[in-house]
């Protein structure tokens, strides 16, 4: 007998999660491990936000609020979508939630039915699949090569939908290659899908504020208006404002959508945290002084970490936002350890750095293409700087 249902075996856990939580184990062992695992800020969450979170507490801002939010979060959420991105929504078409992670998973739920297929280009964040097999969904993973950009072109787009296509997942700024579509690449992508009336899109913007040089960002709900009444925006404040414990996220999309959202949120989790709905006010309404600054602090450690990555024969193309680079580790393949053993997959690379280098990265098994690592360069200069001299003098032991 087991209480475990069967659908739990479609699902693994997340790579991303499980190897954070390795690093973590390890560093707690007294192992001098640099972890290049966690897509977290290392910054702490600015003063005026911390201050709203502290004034909620003080003034009983301690209770349950409306399942899909206060109000004043969600009118400062509509003010967000038309202030910085063109897009305006409704009331009924906005919903808060513990994460942006949360409004994705309901969107899923809400939305697909058995055998539905659910497009998702890769590479990709880990969660997606599960996410859409735990709904009963069937993933189509779209392979998108460096030498696309690791983004989704019209042809391989039109090549994967069927007459079972439900979603198409897009992620700009992506995790874990940091690539961002431009308004041309959008409206590309806009022209196939017009012409498939019954497929939604999923666009996660999480990332939306990190971006690098003249690299713009650009919602694909504002690049073909004509997508907009069938696309789900998401966003949240875990990444821009360095809130990822606060647990707040946002989605606006079609009000039936987002109706069925709310309910399903009303039978899990009920409103997120009061506390940090009132600091999540203050992210959106406050100076972004800081989220610019920290914008060019990640672009100052993307280029440290990529210059260590290509003298060590990792070559990985200039991400155009986010804080991670894919790098491509196909060199290495096939290569001998000083132990011996051969390097085969990414997977055994990644395992090769941890044990050779103390440093903790992702095998690009876990995000649909390989052979590449991921790491996160949210970390202190000082810290990357030595992770790249770690990992260089690693590759230069396998044979």
């Amino acid at each position: 007998m087991t209480l475990v249902a069967s659908r739990m075996a479609r699902v693994q856990p997340s790579a991303s999660g499980m190897a954070a939580m390795r690093a973590r184990q390890l560093i707690a062992a007294g192992h001098d491990i640099i972890s290049l695992t966690v897509g977290e800020p290392d910054f702490d969450t600015p003063d005026h936000i911390r201050a709203a979170g502290e004034a909620a507490i003080r003034n009983g801002q301690t209770r349950y609020t409306n399942v899909d939010g206060i109000p004043a979060l969600k009118q400062a959420v509509a003010r967000k979508f038309l202030r910085e991105n063109g897009l305006s929504y409704e009331n009924n078409q906005i919903v808060v939630a513990s994460g942006a992670k949360q409004v994705i998973f309901n969107a899923f739920l809400a939305s697909v039915d058995p055998g539905d297929e659910v497009i998702i280009p890769a590479p990709y964040w880990v969660s997606y699949p599960d996410m859409v097999r735990l709904a009963g969904g069937e993933p189509v993973e779209v392979k998108c090569p460096a030498a696309d950009g690791f983004k989704l072109t019209p042809e391989r787009l039109e090549a994967a939908i069927t007459p079972r296509t439900k979603l198409l997942v897009l992620n700009s700024p992506g995790n874990p290659s940091g690539a961002v579509y431009t308004r041309d690449e959008l409206k590309a992508l806009g022209e196939v899908l017009l012409q498939h009336e019954r497929v939604g899109i999923v666009s996660d913007e999480i990332y939306e504020h990190i971006t690098f040089g003249n690299v713009r960002f650009e919602s694909i709900a504002a690049a073909e208006p004509r997508l907009a009444n069938r696309t789900l925006v998401v966003n949240g404040v875990s990444k821009a404002y360095a809130m990822t414990g606060w647990r707040i996220g946002y989605g606006a999309g079609p009000a039936d959508l987002i109706k069925e959202i709310v309910k399903l949120q009303s039978q899990s989790t009920s409103s997120a945290s009061s506390i940090s709905q009132a600091a999540a006010l203050a992210a959106l309404e406050g100076p972004q002084d800081e989220v610019h600054r920290n914008c060019s602090v990640f672009e100052r450690r993307m280029k440290i970490i990529r210059a260590a990555l290509n003298e060590a024969g990792l070559f990985c193309e200039e991400p155009g936002g986010a804080f991670y680079v894919y790098a491509d580790c196909s060199a290495y393949i096939g290569k001998k350890r000083p132990d011996g053993r051969v390097i085969e997959t990414d997977t055994d690379f990644a395992e090769y750095l941890l044990d050779e280098a103390k440093v903790a990265v992702i095998a690009g098994t876990a995000y649909g293409l390989s052979p590449f690592v991921r790491l996160s360069f949210a970390v202190a200069d000082d810290r990357l700087a030595e992770a790249g001299s770690r990992i260089l003098s690693a590759c230069r032991k396998l044979a």
